[in-house]
């Protein structure tokens, strides 16, 4: 195969990415704390020498997550937790500690806030945050101070990670920090609020239509070079 046949190929992988991307995003347009991806395209030049045209190849291998604030949903739930501003939850997870902009915690029947799934948040400190059973009152101050009838317990905490590059995304709204994650104090803590995704709909299914059409268009010109090198061959098969 030529090299234009090459880059068409190198293309229609780095499109096939995209529209994985796309349709994730898609997917989850209504998972509260969700961050939109996106696919980085970069450019790998081969020089072939200084009587030849060079060689350029698109590659699609890495995804950049979109940080841009999602959408406050009111809902009124006692341990409902929404960040405005920068900055994330912090959760022990059995592969690590993780970050986070999903805010729907509940008590364990230890009394230790916990996500859906069983991942611990974790206060200003690092550490567990345990709610009494029988509290009647549960309040929450705009710097994470979580109350109980009056009685201070912890302050939840918002954390940044050092290296905001060395940050990846890890599974569903979660993100490695890529290190120790240090505090923030750029946000504050709403309680009865959880932050939507940050997904915008009509963009992504406009970006999803471009993508199928720029597949399309990489396959229809893959299917008429493959008819141009057949006829080749067959021409010169009759000439000889």
């Amino acid at each position: 195969m030529d090299s234009t046949g090459f880059v068409t190929l190198n293309r229609q992988a780095g499109l096939l990415k995209e529209m994985d991307t796309v349709a994730n995003n898609i997917a989850n347009m209504a998972t509260n704390g969700y961050r939109r991806e996106g696919v980085i395209f970069s450019e790998f030049v081969v020089d072939t020498g200084e009587r030849d045209n060079s060689i350029s190849m698109a590659h699609a291998n890495t995804r950049m997550s979109d940080m841009e604030q999602g959408a406050l949903m009111q809902t009124n739930g006692t341990f409902d937790f929404a960040i405005e501003g920068p900055g994330f939850f912090l959760v022990a997870t059995p592969e690590g500690d993780k970050l986070t902009r999903a805010g729907s915690f509940t008590p364990s029947p230890e009394g230790i806030l916990v996500a859906p799934d069983g991942a611990t948040l974790l206060d200003a400190g690092g550490a567990p945050i345990f709610v009494p059973v029988d509290s009647n009152t549960l309040a929450l101050g705009a710097d994470g101070t979580l109350s109980a009838d009056g009685t201070p317990l912890a302050q939840i905490g918002l954390w940044e990670p050092a290296d905001p590059l060395a940050m990846t995304r890890a599974e569903g709204t979660r993100f490695d920090p890529g290190g120790d994650p240090i505090p923030t104090a750029e946000a504050r803590i709403l309680q009865g609020f959880v932050e939507r995704s940050n997904v915008d709909p009509v963009r992504e299914l406009t970006r999803m239509i471009e993508v199928q059409r720029a597949y399309e268009l990489g396959r229809t010109f893959l299917d008429r070079e493959d008819e141009r090198v057949r006829a080749a061959i067959r021409t010169i098969g009759q000439q000889t």
